[in-house]
């Protein structure tokens, strides 16, 4: 790319912060002052940066004066330069090299697999701690070079990038913290056990939209592999399909927070199955899919796991079921209780000397019971008086003298009684 038909850094800095557009306000953190340098800059008389600079989707092409951003950015501490056209990682050095503080670097979406990453352009980057290259392309040549560069590393973002295999690094990163490496391509789990390898302090693994198939390690193999992770995301790993995929995370030894939405084994369960069969597989884990787990709730779990088991072969069981029983003993099955408001009852309609037993739907009113009783009582609406007798009540019977009132309102139950009188002229 032609340079001269893009923009520098410092040309989009100066046109961002100008005192116009970024108005300069007093007290801590509001931002800095820097008055003209003696030999006359071409800037501005003064710029106002904040300590965060984002510069994202400006069409910065190159640095610009070097000296110059030496001067404005000496208190930067994070810069997002996310979906620019820079494709020179001189040019990116430039930059860095002359924000001395900075921790935080965002250069996702630019171009830069177009050109090599040297070790003295890494270089420059050596204080960052937080490193973005989302949708950049980077190869795993340019990440090695960045790790052996950057001692103090401790979060990295390879989101995008297309990749299909891991390349190992020639050297370990052992200040890594957190990798986001979701929507890629990885889906043999050979490919993650690379990452285990480069980076052993690893407590955060962010894998989601990777495709993932099942998890081919032997339970002391992860440990040695994972040994301080704390945290996988697992979203969307189209080849988990069994749970032994899901036991073989137990064999993390600090693994205390998972997230498995949207995997093919789960899909046959409701939500309510999938959140306490998960729950009760993983006695470590505190947080699931981003909410925390109670106590009261994993108890929940594990007793509801053991009933979902309990009728199943001998063989289909899995062993954590015969460990819940251990802890539990073997639990009875739940009643069936059946919750739902009651429809209609069996009562006695009591007329002068007859008795006759009836079905009334408990939806109706008042009136409406006096017109379904008009055949069977021989009386006009009009001249029908109506009496409620609760089988259990110490009071005696009760008009029904609202049309409107419904009959569920009077908690008529089966076996209940309902005297009809002529109206007294």
């Amino acid at each position: 790319m032609d340079q001269s038909s893009g923009r520098s850094f410092m040309q989009v800095l100066c046109e961002k912060y100008s005192p116009e557009n970024f108005p300069y306000r007093r007290g801590p953190g509001m931002g800095v002052h820097v008055p003209a340098t003696p030999q006359g800059s071409p800037m501005k008389d003064r710029l106002n940066l904040p300590s965060v600079l984002v510069l994202n989707s400006c069409g910065i092409t190159c640095a610009g004066d070097e000296n110059e951003i030496a001067a404005f950015c000496a208190h930067v501490s994070e810069l997002d330069l996310s979906d620019n056209k820079l494709e020179d990682w001189h040019e990116v050095s430039k930059i860095v090299s002359n924000v001395p503080h900075l921790e935080f670097l965002n250069l996702s979406s630019n171009p830069l697999s177009l050109s090599v990453l040297e070790r003295r352009c890494a270089g420059s980057f050596a204080g960052v701690r937080k490193l973005v290259l989302n949708n950049s392309k980077a190869s795993w040549e340019t990440v090695h070079t960045i790790l052996q560069e950057l001692p103090d590393l401790e979060e990295l973002f390879l989101c995008l990038n297309d990749y299909e295999t891991v390349s190992c690094s020639p050297v370990c990163c052992q200040s890594l913290k957190l990798l986001h490496i979701t929507d890629n391509n990885l889906q043999d789990w050979t490919e993650i056990r690379k990452l285990g390898i480069m980076f052993p302090s690893l407590d955060t693994l962010i894998l989601a939209n990777n495709n993932l198939t099942t998890i081919e390690e032997s339970e002391d193999s992860l440990a040695r592999l994972f040994p301080n992770l704390r945290s996988i995301n697992l979203h969307k790993s189209a080849g988990l399909h069994c749970w032994e995929d899901i036991d073989k995370l137990n064999s993390f030894p600090k693994l205390e927070e998972v997230k498995l939405l949207g995997i093919p084994l789960l899909q046959s369960y409701t939500t309510e199955e999938r959140r306490k069969l998960l729950i009760a597989r993983l006695p470590s884990i505190v947080k699931l899919n981003g909410s925390i787990v109670a106590d009261g709730e994993r108890e929940d779990s594990e007793r509801f796991f053991i009933r979902y088991y309990m009728e199943f072969p001998e063989e289909e069981v899995p062993f954590r079921y015969h460990e819940l029983v251990t802890k539990y003993g073997k639990l009875e099955p739940l009643a069936v209780v059946d919750l739902r408001p009651q429809s209609s009852v069996k009562v006695e309609v009591h007329f002068q000397d007859k008795v006759e037993e009836m079905s009334i739907r408990l939806d109706q009113t008042v009136a409406e019971l006096k017109k379904h009783l008009k055949t069977v009582v021989q009386l006009s609406t009009s001249n029908m008086l109506l009496f409620y007798l609760d089988q259990e009540a110490p009071f005696g019977p009760e008009e029904m003298k609202y049309s409107s009132r419904a009959l569920h309102s009077y908690g008529i139950r089966d076996g209940d009684k309902i005297y009809v009188e002529p109206r007294m002229k």
